[in-house]
């Protein structure tokens, strides 16, 4: 860390001293720069007990480094001249050589070690200034000029201060600098007349007082004895002097009295005995104080944020006054990098080098803290630590407030900061952390803290961001909904974090894009969840947002996976602090959700609109039931809104919506054709088997009376149905209509989902297209079932209900002569038409057709059921068959009617079962007997009596049994009563 730190200032240095790379001026760098606002620290080493300024301090720490500074043996402090030197060196005159000292002069200077150790570039204060190399050396000075200048004293303080030095060295011959009381030593020294006026003189006096109250009795360098009296008498000597100006005569009584109580104070030994060094100015805070007035004067005084060429010099004679005020190299250390930042703090952050200068000096106080053990040094660290780790952690947490792409330099070095002076504190200084000795990475453990605070505030501020641009635009057409703004915003925070900021701070933690996007993540989830559990319905924005959602979450693990290629579990703690959005699934469910809403509301739909529904064919030209059409409608609308989702998923889901609309219709389809029967339904029950009387030879046997009888008789077994308005044939035909056109559409409603499939961002569009041929085969199958149950119904209430009253209640009944199938033909004659008017061309052969078998089967029925009122002579045959010809004749309709191949195919059983009626009884007999006996066996006593099976055939022993039922002959009835009993009358 500090090698790499170390080689980008390194490196810096070497372009601010390059002059062909110096291009910017210090006010273009300047604008460069974020434009931070200047914060004042408060300083860690804590506030004096008294109101001693800056200014006093500065003065003191002045006078502190020029006596720390005189000449050893006595040589007197004086400085040679600038001018004077070059004369010498003009004149080959040798200069005495000396160690650093106020008089060096600055030309001497070399390239500046500390600078280089800190990283610091060189100044360009003198090459800015444009003058000339003679010019700069004739104003060339003494460095103790020149710190004179960089702590502000003036020309007449300094020359009070060296005689006032001069004086004390003339009376303390061989005396240390650290064995002095200069405070006490100045006061004696220095008379009103050495300085312009008595007010000057009284402020020095109460200066130096001050001091000695401030080193002796507010911060001494050891506790004060309670039992000891000086400390009282020294209060009383300040008091009264600042009352009244105190008498420094070397003579005066009061004046040997305070020298004697501070010497006693000052030159007190930790074993009790008399110290030589006099502890005056080494107490904590005054000597750091003081210690850091003389620091700042490493200063540029016309660039406040520029540390001076001559630092290397300054600095070695600063570290002469370290036996004055107790300081010693770590304490050093610690002031200095205290100094370094709060310069760069209080001057608003714009000289970069001065917090990369401060982070070096920082590795070494880490050091230093390892070896120092002293309480007082571990308060100091521990409250300068304190300050620095505040300010850097006050904009850590909140990083992406205070840094960019352009100064990702600085933040390093703030993360570095931060980082590294919490490490000393935990380690270093915490007695726990010593104690536990837990094996814990302090540099990951921030830096994480860092990532997750920071991010969640980042978040923060976006979602405001995007609420308060949601307000201002809120009468704006086709906005985007607030989640996917956010979420469009929050993958850009993303892919920045991955591009600025996590390649900075992947040195303390090798997942920080990991740690990033999972925070971004959680962020998003909550707002996600929150919004998940509030929708009703499925909208296009709340797709939107889901999809949104769905894309940040893959780009978010995407950077998630890529950052943790080289980690040691693979990623897995990042990616287990990341639980699926699952939107993917959650529209899925959303959609389903909207399906069975939509199919509920198609089936609402359904039932209203039949039950309004009159099945009135005059109701539209295709003569078709209105509510079909509606609910085509709806269904045709449901399909487009499911393909306008803007999902991706419509394949996949596809088929639990024709599903539905599949059940939807089939149960359209089973109301439509509820209620209106089935052949079953109107096919009258067969009358019990009787024999013929004897009467039925004769024409005009019956009654009036018994014939209206056997017509009522007759009437009670026909079928019934709903007497409903609805259910009569032009109604009938218009719900075949319908089932034919909802037929007809559903191979439509196929391919327009294809269609819209194809056109859709879904996969798999080609499996599922191939599927969808059985899309609503249910519904399909239905319609073709519902056509066939609805054309039989329509024949046989034709024939067996609206005609009965000429079929099986007229034709034949009493003489076959005079009861013949011409009013049948008639009246049959005029449903046909309607029929043909009223239904579907495609459907009308199939209707046509099934009503000429119900006529067929009407026929065989009156021949072969028809009861007692019907009985048949040999002769009859002829008038039969011609009947049953002049009905196939109505059907083929001289060619206009059903093909003639159609007619002969469902006549064949007609035509089979008619010869019976002129075969003689006899044959008939033995027929009977023969086809029963192979059929069933035979038997001891009697033949067995055949069951009905509605299967007419001239081989059937049941159809045998009936023409001998109706035969009026004396030979079938007497078989018939011999062998089965049967009566003559129901």
């Amino acid at each position: 860390m500090s090698n790499r730190l170390r080689g980008r200032t390194s490196s810096q240095a070497r372009r601010y001293n390059n002059p062909q790379e110096t291009t910017m001026t210090k006010a273009e760098e300047a604008a460069t720069m974020p434009n931070y606002f200047t914060e004042t620290l408060t300083c860690p080493f804590g506030e004096l007990a008294t109101n001693l300024s800056d200014s006093e301090l500065r003065e003191t720490a002045y006078e502190i480094l020029l006596g720390a500074c005189r000449s050893s043996g006595g040589k007197p402090l004086t400085y040679i001249s600038q001018s004077e030197r070059i004369s010498e060196r003009a004149a080959g005159t040798p200069m005495l050589t000396t160690t650093a000292s106020l008089q060096r002069s600055l030309t001497s200077t070399a390239a500046s070690k500390v600078k280089k150790t800190l990283g610091l570039k060189s100044s360009r204060r003198r090459k800015a200034s444009g003058e000339s190399d003679p010019e700069q050396v004739k104003k060339a000075v003494t460095i103790g000029e020149m710190l004179r200048v960089q702590m502000g004293v003036s020309e007449q303080t300094d020359s009070r201060v060296r005689r006032a030095l001069l004086r004390v060295a003339a009376t303390q011959l061989g005396r240390r600098i650290e064995s002095v009381v200069l405070p006490l030593e100045m006061l004696q020294q220095l008379k009103p007349s050495d300085f312009p006026n008595q007010g000057e003189y009284e402020a020095w006096q109460r200066r130096n007082l001050k001091l000695l109250e401030a080193g002796l009795l507010l911060h001494p360098l050891l506790p004060l004895d309670k039992t000891n009296t000086a400390p009282q008498r020294l209060r009383q000597f300040i008091h009264g002097a600042l009352d009244k100006p105190l008498e420094t005569g070397k003579n005066n009584e009061s004046m040997q009295a305070l020298r004697s109580t501070v010497l006693s104070l000052a030159c007190r030994n930790f074993d009790g005995s008399v110290s030589e060094t006099s502890h005056w100015a080494d107490g904590f805070p005054l000597n750091l104080k003081i210690y850091q007035m003389l620091l700042e004067a490493c200063f540029d005084v016309t660039d406040e944020t520029s540390v001076i060429e001559e630092v290397d010099e300054v600095l070695e004679l600063i570290k002469k006054t370290w036996v004055v005020l107790g300081m010693n190299q770590m304490l050093h250390n610690l002031c200095f990098l205290w100094i370094l930042f709060n310069r760069y703090v209080s001057t608003g952050q714009m000289e970069g080098d001065l917090l990369f200068a401060a982070n070096n000096l920082l590795m070494e106080v880490e050091k230093d803290a390892k070896a120092m053990k002293d309480p007082d040094y571990s308060k100091i660290l521990s409250s300068t630590l304190s300050a620095i780790l505040g300010w850097a952690e006050k904009r850590l947490v909140a990083y992406h407030n205070f840094f960019h792409s352009d100064n990702t330099e600085s933040m390093e070095c703030v993360v570095s900061t931060g980082v590294l002076s919490a490490k000393i504190m935990v380690e270093d200084i915490s007695h726990e952390y010593r104690k536990k000795r837990k094996e814990i990475d302090v540099g990951h453990e921030r830096v994480d803290t860092y990532i997750r605070s920071s991010l969640h505030t980042a978040f923060g501020q976006i979602m405001e961001k995007v609420r308060s641009s949601k307000r201002s635009a809120k009468n704006q057409q086709n906005q985007l909904p607030f989640l996917s703004i956010l979420a469009l915003d929050v993958s850009t925070l993303a892919f920045s974090e991955k591009a600025i900021f996590s390649p900075i701070l992947k040195r303390w933690h090798s997942l920080a894009a990991g740690v990033a996007v999972a925070t971004l993540h959680s962020c998003f989830g909550n707002e996600l969840k929150q919004f998940v559990s509030g929708i009703g319905e499925l909208t296009p924005d709340i797709l939107q947002v889901l999809r949104a959602a769905d894309k940040l979450e893959k780009d978010l693990v995407q950077i998630a996976v890529e950052n943790s290629v080289d980690s040691e579990d693979g990623g897995k703690s990042i990616i287990r602090e990341m639980p699926p959005y699952e939107a993917e699934s959650v529209i899925s469910n959303m959609v389903k959700s909207w399906i069975e809403t939509r199919l509920d509301r198609l089936k609402e739909w359904v039932d209203r609109n039949l039950q309004q529904e009159a099945w009135d064919p005059r109701a539209n030209k295709e003569r078709f039931a209105p509510s079909a059409v509606e609910v085509l409608r709806i269904v045709d609308e449901t399909l487009e809104a499911f393909f306008l989702l803007p999902i991706s998923m419509h394949s996949a889901l596809l088929p639990d919506l024709t599903t539905g609309i599949d059940r939807c219709l089939q149960h359209y389809i089973s109301k439509a054709k509820s209620g209106c029967g089935t052949r079953s339904t109107f096919v009258p029950s067969m009358p019990a088997l009787t024999r013929c009387s004897t009467r039925s030879k004769f024409p005009g046997v019956f009654k009036k009376k018994e014939k209206f009888q056997i017509v009522q008789g007759r009437k009670s077994q026909v079928g019934t149905t709903n007497g409903n308005g609805s259910f009569g044939i032009p109604q009938l035909c218009c719900r075949i209509n319908t089932l034919h056109h909802i037929r007809t559409e559903l191979d439509a409603l196929a391919k327009r989902a294809i269609a819209h499939l194809r056109n859709s961002e879904s996969t798999h569009v080609d499996n599922i297209a191939n599927r969808m041929g059985k899309a609503f085969e249910l519904s399909a199958a239905a319609c073709v079932e519902g056509i066939q149950q609805l054309c039989e119904a329509t024949a046989y209430k034709v024939i067996f209900h609206d005609l009965s009253h000429v079929l099986w209640d007229g034709l034949y009944v009493g003489e076959v002569s005079s009861s013949r199938i011409e009013p049948f033909i008639q009246e049959l004659e005029h449903y046909l038409e309607v029929i043909s008017l009223t239904v579907h061309d495609r459907v009308r052969t199939r209707v046509i057709t099934e009503v000429m078998k119900a006529s067929f089967d009407g026929l065989l029925l009156v021949l072969l059921a028809g009861g007692p009122a019907r009985a048949f002579r040999l002769q009859d045959y002829e008038t039969i068959a011609e009947d049953f010809k002049f009905l196939t004749d109505l059907f083929w309709s001289n060619g206009d009617g059903l093909p003639a191949d159609l007619i002969e195919k469902f006549s064949t059983t007609v035509k089979a079962i008619l010869p019976l009626f002129h075969t003689d009884t006899d044959s008939l007999i033995e027929q009977f007997k023969y086809m029963t006996l192979e059929s069933y066996g035979s038997a001891k006593s009697k033949l067995p009596l055949p069951p009905t099976s509605g299967q007419w055939s001239p081989t059937e022993p049941n159809t045998l049994l009936r023409v001998l039922c109706y035969r009026s002959d004396e030979k079938a009835a007497k078989f018939l009563k011999k062998t089965y009993s049967l009566p003559k009358n129901l």
